[in-house]
């Protein structure tokens, strides 16, 4: 560069050997963070300062960095130190200058720029930092006119408090320059590298942060301080992954592809704020809870890491749901279940149990919540009055994850009221065959009862064979009891009468308020022809099916079993032609009524029944007799059918945490539906014990559909598991327990 008294060459020289130093101090000191600052350039202002050793009398600044938009970014832009018109000459060592200044905690380590410059009479344009002392180690001179813009560069091995432009007068302070013609110095397009090697500091509070079990959305509270850049950025980590990213307002500008600082001190050197941190995505269990601020130089400081508990999941449905003392009428109005709680693996513990009770004319208690670590009780449960009451019950962890729908519902059933009994009104003459005395309850139904008569006059009660007959309802039922041959006299009669809770009630009299008493006077007497003895005969039966046979048969649901076997003298010789009775009693809740068919004896006296398909009865056979044989009687025979269910089941593959859908239909061939719905229990195969389990009870509807969900989630490996669905045995259901065909579900840790 023509008149620049070799500056320009030092320059270039200075630069290479200040760059090569300060790689080798990089490859020393890799740690340190650093961060370009653009200025007067690229649409960027100056953050600078402009001073004037002789007190504003002889220089004066001009700034224009920031052209109009959508042109070149250089056009005209400049910073510029001048002499003032006007004055006569400015005594030696004075200077106007530009100054930019790093941030405490930080040192300037390289300067890039473009300058030229008009000098006259000794002025020279003088590029130097400061080393943190006031001083003015100069890197690039100029003492001639040279208006082309040329590039510079230099670099610091020890970074450096300021950098400078000065216009000096160069000569000894008892000399002067001229100011005429005027002289100035030149700058843009400057890239300033500084080097910040200090970390921030961070801190963090709020929910998160807080301890205890934590689920769903958390905010997390931080604050962050930096001496050198400012803080940046502020980042949130789960486990080493990025769960929240603040971005602080800082002054920069893209350039060339990568982030400048437009000051040098761009970001702000204190920041606060909070973040919503989603824990749905970890598994339950402990994790690390990491937060860290970086500086706008990429220097990164953490607060200590904190273990945090996650759970979002809802624990699964109690385990051995039982009610103290067996489900069941009961007259006690206090009730305690128990069960045990699965087990929670990593995740948090029980915290309790949410319970509600619904019942008759819309009673519900709402849902109630019993705390209490792993709790597996609920006791002194009490009803409102008597009444069918059902119970639900499920979960809750201490994260505060609960799933009413994974609830399990237990019957509560309440009988405190005794049952209405009084005899039938007999309006008919003379001494009636049977007894009767009708029964009502209201709740838990008749149960059983006993009629007894005793002889006016006399303490003692005598015993009638009493049979319960149901009445038109279940809440109705009779007291049938056969009189024996009474001798003449006057006799009182005494109903007792139980419901299935076992209150007991007892009346002497009528329904119309009168006693029962009946009075039987002597008979004429009667001469009677001998009557020729008759031979005794004797009934054999059992029910099969396939290949078996019995007294008490269990089939599946649909078939017919047969009812088969002979009728006999008692010699053994079979009685052909004889005509027999047989009454199919269906057991209760049945819809189909008392089947009686008939059927003749073969040639040697046996015989044979298709019973048809429906649900379980008692088949009862009897025959008659006539005027040679007398009649007989077979105990009757127990037909057990099982109950229809099928069972679907979706998707039959899937994954640990995954849920599976569980539909199918109760089949309700000659019975209805119970009015809470039919209990169903979905069981899995233990292949161990060769038994089939329990996982889950449910109802259906009142068409037989039922629906549930079960969620796998303590399987290894992978793991094929049968599941079936079991119509249950139950009070009011014509069937014995039934399952559907398995089906196999492959489940994959």
């Amino acid at each position: 560069m023509t008149g620049t008294r070799g500056g320009f060459g030092r320059i270039v020289a200075m630069g290479v050997g200040l760059a090569l130093a300060l790689l080798l101090l990089a490859a020393k000191e890799a740690s340190a963070g650093k961060y370009a600052v653009a200025q007067c350039g690229w649409y960027v202002g100056a953050d600078a300062s402009w001073a004037d050793t002789t007190g504003g009398a002889k220089f004066r600044p001009d700034a224009y960095c920031v052209p109009a938009g959508g042109g070149d970014p250089f056009d005209g832009s400049h910073l510029k130190s001048f002499t003032r018109d006007g004055a006569a000459t400015v005594s030696g060592t004075r200077f106007g200058r530009w100054r930019w200044s790093a941030p405490p905690g930080t040192g300037i380590t390289q300067v890039r720029g473009t300058w030229w410059h008009t000098l006259h009479d000794g002025f020279e344009q003088r590029l130097g930092v400061d080393p943190g002392n006031g001083g003015f180690e100069i890197f690039g001179d100029a003492g001639a006119t040279d208006v082309a813009p040329r590039d510079f560069v230099a670099g610091f091995a020890a970074p450096k408090a300021a950098f400078e432009d000065r216009l000096l007068c160069a000569k000894a302070e008892s000399k002067s320059c001229s100011l005429d013609p005027g002289s100035w110095s030149a700058l843009r397009a400057l890239t300033i590298t500084v080097e910040d090697d200090s970390a921030p500091a961070a801190a963090i509070g709020g929910e998160l942060a807080a301890g205890g079990w934590r689920r769903g959305t958390q905010s997390l509270a931080f604050w962050g301080s930096d001496l050198g850049s400012g803080v940046r950025f502020s980042e949130t980590g789960l486990d080493g992954a990025r769960v929240g990213l603040t971005e602080h307002a800082c002054a920069m500008a893209s350039i060339g592809g990568e982030w400048r600082a437009t000051q040098m001190l761009p970001c702000l050197t204190t920041v606060s704020g909070a973040q919503a941190i989603a824990t749905t995505g970890f598994s339950d269990g402990p994790h690390v809870l990491t937060h860290c601020a970086i500086d706008f130089a990429g220097n990164a400081g953490c607060a200590a890491a904190r273990t945090v508990l996650i759970d979002n999941n809802p624990p699964a449905h109690p385990r051995n749901l039982a009610l103290a003392g067996g489900e069941g009428w009961r007259r006690a109005n206090d009730f305690d279940l128990g069960w045990a709680n699965p087990d929670q693996g990593a995740a948090s513990p029980i915290a309790g149990a949410s319970w509600r009770i619904v019942g008759p004319a819309g009673f519900d208690t709402g849902v109630r919540f019993a705390p209490g670590r792993d709790l597996g009780a609920l006791n002194d449960l009490g009803l409102p009055g008597p009444g069918a009451y059902t119970l639900q019950i499920w979960l809750r962890d201490e994260a505060g994850n609960e799933a009413p729908l994974s609830a399990l519902s237990m019957p509560l059933w309440l009988d405190n009221v005794a049952p209405g009994v009084a005899f039938a009104v007999d309006s008919s003459p003379g001494i009636p065959e049977t007894i009767r005395a009708d029964v009502s309850d209201t709740h838990s139904g008749p149960a059983a009862g006993t009629i007894y008569y005793r002889s006016v006059g006399t303490q003692q009660w005598t015993e009638l064979a009493t049979k319960l007959q149901p009445g038109s309802s279940p809440d109705t039922a009779a007291l049938v009891a056969h009189l024996p041959d009474l001798a003449p006299g006057s006799y009182l009669f005494r109903a007792d009468a139980a419901d299935a809770a076992g209150n007991t009630a007892s009346t002497s009299r009528r329904a119309d308020g009168t006693e029962m008493a009946i009075r039987k006077t002597p008979p004429p007497p009667v001469v009677k022809a001998p009557t020729p003895a008759k031979a005794k005969t004797r009934i054999f039966a059992r029910l099969r099916w396939g290949g078996s046979f019995g007294s008490e048969l269990t089939v599946p649901f649909g078939v017919d079993a047969v009812l088969s076997g002979r009728l006999v003298r008692a010699d053994g010789a079979g009685l052909p032609g004889c005509q027999l009775r047989v009454v199919s009693r269906p057991s209760h809740g049945a819809l189909v009524p008392t089947r009686v068919d008939t059927v003749n004896s073969g040639p040697r006296g046996g015989f044979s029944l298709d019973l048809g398909p429906g649900p379980s009865r008692r088949v009862t056979v009897s025959y008659r007799g006539d005027a040679a044989l007398e009649e007989s009687r077979r105990p009757s025979l127990a037909l057990r059918v099982r109950g229809g269910i099928s069972l679907r089941v979706s998707p039959l593959k899937l994954k640990v945490g995954q849920a599976v859908r569980l539909g199918g239909r109760v089949r309700t061939l000659g019975a209805p539906v119970p009015r809470r719905g039919k209990l169903v229990a979905i069981q899995y195969y233990e292949r161990a014990t060769r038994r089939w389990r329990p996982i889950l009870v449910t109802r259906s509807d009142h068409g037989g559909r039922f629906h549930a969900h079960y969620r796998f989630r303590y399987v290894t490996g992978t793991a094929s598991i049968r599941l079936r669905a079991t119509a249950l045995s139950e009070d009011g259901w014509p069937y014995a327990s039934g399952a559907s065909r398995a089906v196999t579900v492959r489940v994959t840790g």
